[in-house]
């Protein structure tokens, strides 16, 4: 069943009602029984219907694609286009890695054609970020990182890897960037420290992940400039930083996907080595020895030696 709306604004389990929940419960008596039923149906099944065009809607419950129309026309939305798109972020907050294996099962594929169906998802994602990102706030990002003093990249769960690997490659090319622990002490402490000389760039999707966003609360109420990287308009993330970007990270796997979030953030990475590359190649210059002489490469001929060596000293240990 749908959650139930509260007097409060909030749902019954007490998280914010999506919008299409809040037009739902407002426009109830509006709706026939047959109505109320497929919205319900469809509230409580968003990962089976979030992508589908109205007349594949009116297939997969089974009526007539004006039935789908008229409801959504009931709900208040003029373009069914806007339902959609309130759907989708329905589906977002009701996204599990259960809710995801669910929906892949049923739909009775082989796991070959599971494997093709993530690839071309990814492909997908890739496609979509590269046709609709702005290289204007890309370069807008990379110019506040330039200004920036300190850069605190804040990403929890699984996008700890993302913010590791963010912070990590600024390092490389000469900015003083941290991707803390993400426990909830460390980082008030690291956030506690910055000034609006400072940025802090807040990595989470979906519903976003609680100490990601208090991360950038505390920023904000510090004064500290903030930065995003989420999958929606409507994401926590997007609505609490100064500014954001978005890429997508949808995908039949129950990790989610992070092809298209990786590439939006090598698109950051050589905008702020490319601004000003003749201090990125001072800084890149330091390392260039040791990628051509030094001990970073696994070499074969070293490692036979060692072996050797380790050989000879057992060989004598034993006489």
């Amino acid at each position: 069943m749908p959650r139930k709306i509260i007097q409060n604004g909030s749902s019954e389990d007490g998280s914010s009602p999506t919008s299409l929940e809040v037009r739902f419960a407002q426009c109830q008596s509006q709706l026939n029984d047959r109505r109320r039923q497929l919205m319900r149906d469809i509230l409580d099944n968003p990962e089976e219907s979030y992508f589908l065009s109205s007349r594949e809607l009116a297939r997969r419950y089974n009526v007539d694609a004006a039935t789908i129309v008229r409801t959504v026309q009931a709900l208040g939305y003029e373009k069914f286009a806007d339902f959609a798109a309130d759907l989708r972020r329905h589906f977002v907050t009701r996204i599990t890695p259960y809710t995801i294996m669910r929906a892949t099962a049923r739909e009775r594929l082989s796991p070959v054609d599971h494997i093709r169906n993530s690839l071309d998802r990814d492909a997908e994602n890739l496609n979509v970020l590269r046709s609709t990102l702005d290289p204007s706030r890309v370069m807008e990002l990379a110019r506040r990182i330039h200004r920036s003093r300190r850069i605190v990249v804040v990403g929890t769960d699984l996008a700890t890897t993302l913010s590791w690997f963010f912070a990590y490659s600024l390092t490389a090319i000469g900015f003083d960037a941290e991707a803390p622990v993400a426990s909830t002490g460390n980082l008030q402490h690291k956030i506690d420290v910055l000034t609006n000389k400072d940025l802090v760039v807040g990595i989470s999707f979906g519903r976003c992940l609680r100490d990601t966003v208090e991360s950038v609360l505390r920023a904000k109420e510090r004064g500290v400039p903030t930065f995003g990287i989420t999958d929606s308009d409507t994401t926590p993330i997007a609505l609490n930083c100064d500014s954001y970007l978005v890429a997508t990270i949808a995908s039949p796997s129950v990790t989610g996907s992070y092809a298209a979030p990786v590439a939006l953030t090598n698109a950051i990475l050589v905008a702020c080595a490319h601004i000003e590359p003749k201090r990125s190649l001072t800084f890149l210059r330091r390392t260039e020895e040791e990628y051509k002489t030094g001990r970073r490469w696994y070499q074969a001929e070293r490692r036979a030696r060692s072996q050797s060596d380790g050989n000879q000293s057992r060989r004598r240990t034993k006489k």
